[in-house]
C-alpha cells in the first residue's frame, strides 16, 4: 500500500555538509491518485448495488465489477508507490481510509439488503474505526503503516465480500460463511496487533520528547 514516510534523510556526522537535500515526493502523484480514485468509486458501487432493490442480476454484476476494480487499485497504488519512490505520509493515511470506506460501504449495503448479519458488519466496523482512531491518536509520534497482517485481512475481506456480491446460487452459501469467518478472524487478530503497535509507538515518542 502507499504507506511509508518520505522525509529527507539526515547527513551522517562527518559527511559532505554541502550535499544536496533529498528530493521531496509530491503529494499529487500517480499512486495517491489511484488511492483517491478508490474513494470516488465507492458511491458508484453503492448506487449500482441498490439499483433494482439489490436483486437485479445485471446491476449486481456491475456493483461486483466496480468493487473489484476499486479493490484492485489498492494493490496497484502500493506497487506504483514502492517501484517509483512515490511513497508519502498522505498515502499512509489516505490509503487505509479509502480501504475502510470501500469495505464499510459493501458490508453496510449487504446488511441493509438482509444478506449479511449486522453483527458481522458491526464487528468489522468497530475494528476499522478503532484502528483509524489509533492512527490519529499517535500521529504526532509517527505513522503506523499497514502491516502484512493488515493486508492479508483486507484481501480476506475482499474475497468474502465478492462472494456475497456475486449473484450465485444458494448452494455456495457455506463457502461464503467460511470466507467471511476467516476474514473476521484476521480482522480481530490484526486489530489487537495495531493496538500494541500504537502503544509502543506512543511510548517511544514520549521517551524521545523527554530526552534532554
Amino acid at each position: 500500500m502507499s504507506a511509508a514516510s518520505s522525509g529527507s534523510a539526515a547527513a551522517d556526522e562527518g559527511g559532505d555538509a554541502h550535499a544536496p537535500p533529498a528530493t521531496r515526493v509530491p503529494t499529487l502523484n500517480v499512486a495517491n491518485f489511484l488511492t483517491l480514485s478508490r474513494l470516488v468509486l465507492v458511491p458508484l458501487f453503492v448506487g449500482a448495488l441498490f439499483t433494482g432493490d439489490g436483486t437485479d442480476v445485471f446491476w449486481r454484476s456491475i456493483a461486483t465489477a466496480l468493487f473489484a476494480v476499486a479493490s484492485l487499485t489498492d494493490q496497484v497504488d502500493g506497487w506504483v508507490a514502492r517501484k517509483y519512490g512515490l511513497i508519502t505520509d498522505f498515502g499512509k493515511i489516505a490509503d487505509p481510509i479509502a480501504d475502510k470506506a470501500l469495505i464499510g460501504a459493501a458490508l453496510v449495503g449487504l446488511s441493509i439488503l438482509g444478506e449479511l448479519g449486522w453483527w458481522v458488519t458491526i464487528v468489522i466496523a468497530v475494528r476499522e474505526i478503532g484502528v483509524t482512531l489509533l492512527r490519529f491518536w499517535v500521529i504526532r509520534h509517527g505513522v503506523i503503516p499497514a502491516s502484512r497482517g493488515g493486508k492479508a485481512k483486507t484481501l480476506a475481506q475482499i474475497a468474502a465480500i465478492v462472494a456475497y456480491l456475486l449473484p450465485l446460487p444458494e448452494a455456495v452459501e457455506p463457502v461464503r460463511w467460511i470466507l467471511m469467518g476467516f476474514a473476521l478472524l484476521l480482522t480481530v487478530v490484526t486489530g489487537f496487533d495495531y493496538v500494541l503497535r500504537a502503544l509502543r509507538l506512543r511510548a517511544a515518542g514520549r521517551r524521545a520528547t523527554q530526552r534532554p
